[in-house]
């Protein structure tokens, strides 16, 4: 007698072309600085906001740098270290300027590689030189768990 398999006739996968894009996830209701705003307002309202960090923006809502809780961090044990008061020093000062933004039409997956390879939290979206939106990587889980997984093209 021969083995008999009795696993049945498998369906061929249908898969299905997902495209959601990054603007689709991006927040758009930013917490923004601009920057001559005191570093110590900026550690005031990334804990009230809950968020760890912000774009820096001018009066045309154009970006012009970010400021993370880590820059915050590195102004404090910089003052401690020179024993320098915090209460002068800007956003300004202590933004990381040279900030890589993602295309609000590229594929939310597709921008959660960025966020591992360029070991960011977040990318702000420029559209036509003015901030338009910031995706997080929370953003991105969200996105995931709309799925739920069963179709990652």
């Amino acid at each position: 007698m021969g083995i008999k398999s009795f696993m049945g006739k498998r369906s061929k996968a249908v898969a299905e072309e997902v495209n959601i894009k990054v603007s689709d996830y991006m927040t758009t209701k930013l917490i923004t600085f601009t920057p001559d705003q005191s570093i110590m307002d900026v550690m005031q309202k990334l804990i009230k906001h809950r968020i760890s960090g912000a774009p820096v923006v001018n009066e045309n809502y154009e970006l012009l740098g970010v400021i993370s809780e880590g820059d915050c961090i590195k102004h404090i044990s910089d003052s401690r270290y020179h024993n320098l008061p915090m209460d002068n020093a800007t956003v300004g000062q202590n933004m990381a300027i040279d900030v890589e933004t993602i295309d609000g039409n590229m594929n939310v997956f597709d921008a959660a590689r960025f966020f591992i390879e360029r070991k960011h939290r977040r990318f702000p979206i420029v559209e036509n030189g003015k901030l338009v939106g910031q995706i997080s990587q929370m953003d991105v889980i969200k996105a995931a768990l709309k799925l739920k997984g069963n179709t990652w093209k």
